[in-house]
């Protein structure tokens, strides 16, 4: 079996004359047994020749079934192991890599990553957790406790860890929000609200009511996604910003375009919007709005034009963060669904203005129409699968997990069946 130890103090040949084997030039300096000779595993020294022997029959046994890792390769930061190797390995969208870099930068690191990767135990985990919840939401701890995860795995990978120390202590489970079900408005805050936009911003009630679509799928819609004779709605893109204020087209969330009936009254809706507020014509990168640097990324960023459904005043398209603080917001408080609840001054060179500052309230953005729209459908008694075809869900488990209790009467019908057996 491959690997020996070697006496760094003696020479390896005995002298001929004497028969002994000599002093070398670094007797009495440093650990003295080296273990070598292993393919693929590290030179590794010892004080002992007892420790040493260990070590190789250990080193022997994990080589010859590929489960070595060098302690010394865990050395290495948490920090470093995620700025050096990990991040730049990554291709996510800008989509998925703006967000998880801020929650990785703003908290994991902050909390975590001054660890070496092999001293991240139980008592780490267990304080992280504990810092982390102290900063964030459970919903957001999640997250990041799935980010931490998947990094330790890579470094399993990489050979930098044996094992996972999440998986390795399964008693500290990872932060789980309290499960809260969606919220659905009813008619009567659907119109309220309406009334509170300009009259331009309205139909983005209608398409997110009528089609549950996202508000990126929303801002992404175009002209030629409404097939009127068909009577269905494309859904082919979103609108994104990248996190240096950038826009750029890209596919869904979970990469999945869809097809959702077009309602008539919708219809009807679309075409008096398209004469008051005629479709806006953009030009954007698709998937990524960074300069390419390859003929492949070239082919894969090339600029779509597309004349948009949604536009600002100025005929461009719109910012969410922008249109939601100065549109949306707005129009809850009309609407009793939001308060404000004071002001922040902002400075534009001489000049201050005073912007409205609203309570927090994440259930009544833009999303609240999407459930809503499966509260209807489902109250309907239309098809959990089509719901969740519509909706772009990845299966139909997705949309009953979230919204089984829009389904009225759920478990009712199945009663009254087995009650029948015991007349």
């Amino acid at each position: 079996m491959a690997g020996y130890i070697e006496d760094r103090w003696l020479k390896k040949r005995p002298d001929k004359a004497t028969g002994k084997r000599e002093r070398t030039s670094i007797w009495g300096k440093g650990k003295r047994y080296r273990v070598k000779g292993i393919p693929g595993i590290q030179d590794r020294s010892f004080d002992t020749s007892e420790d040493a022997k260990r070590w190789l029959a250990e080193a022997q046994t994990d080589s010859s079934r590929g489960d070595f890792v060098d302690p010394r390769n865990g050395a290495i930061l948490l920090t470093d192991y995620i700025v050096d190797h990990w991040w730049p390995s990554r291709t996510d969208e800008p989509s998925t890599a703006g967000p998880m870099r801020s929650r990785i930068w703003n908290h994991l690191i902050p909390l975590l990553g001054s660890y070496p990767l092999r001293e991240i135990d139980a008592s780490a985990l267990r304080r992280f957790r504990a810092d982390l919840l102290s900063r964030v939401e459970e919903s957001s701890a999640e997250i990041i406790w799935i980010h931490l995860t998947t990094i330790l795995n890579a470094a399993v990978d990489d050979k930098r860890l044996l094992k996972s120390p999440i998986a390795a202590h399964r008693s500290i489970k990872r932060p789980k929000p309290v499960d809260k079900k969606a919220k659905a408005w009813s008619r009567t805050t659907v119109d309220a609200v309406r009334e509170g936009l300009q009259e331009r911003y309205r139909i983005a009630v209608d398409l997110g009511l009528t089609l549950g679509v996202r508000q990126g799928e929303a801002l992404g819609l175009a002209e030629e996604d409404f097939d009127f004779r068909s009577e269905v709605v494309h859904i082919q893109r979103q609108l994104r910003w990248d996190g240096k204020g950038r826009p750029y087209f890209c596919l869904p969330k979970g990469r999945k375009a869809r097809d959702v009936p077009l309602p008539p009254n919708l219809a009807r809706r679309v075409r008096l919007h398209f004469q008051l507020f005629p479709p806006v014509e953009c030009t954007l990168p698709w998937r990524n709005p960074e300069t390419p640097t390859t003929e492949l990324e070239e082919r894969q960023r090339k600029p779509i034009t597309l004349r948009l459904v949604l536009s600002t005043s100025h005929g461009l398209r719109i910012n969410p963060g922008t249109w939601n603080e100065r549109s949306w917001k707005p129009a809850l408080v009309a609407a009793g669904v939001l308060r404000q609840v004071g002001e922040k001054a902002e400075s534009y060179g001489s000049r201050v203005r005073l912007h409205p500052v609203y309570e927090r309230s994440r259930p009544d953005m833009f999303h609240v129409l999407r459930h809503t729209f499966a509260s209807v459908q489902l109250e309907a008694g239309e098809s959990i699968v089509s719901v969740a075809t519509w909706l772009g869900h990845s299966s139909p488990k997705v949309t009953l997990d979230y919204y089984a209790h829009f389904m009225p009467g759920a478990g009712k019908r199945g009663l009254a069946a087995m009650d029948t057996w015991l007349v």
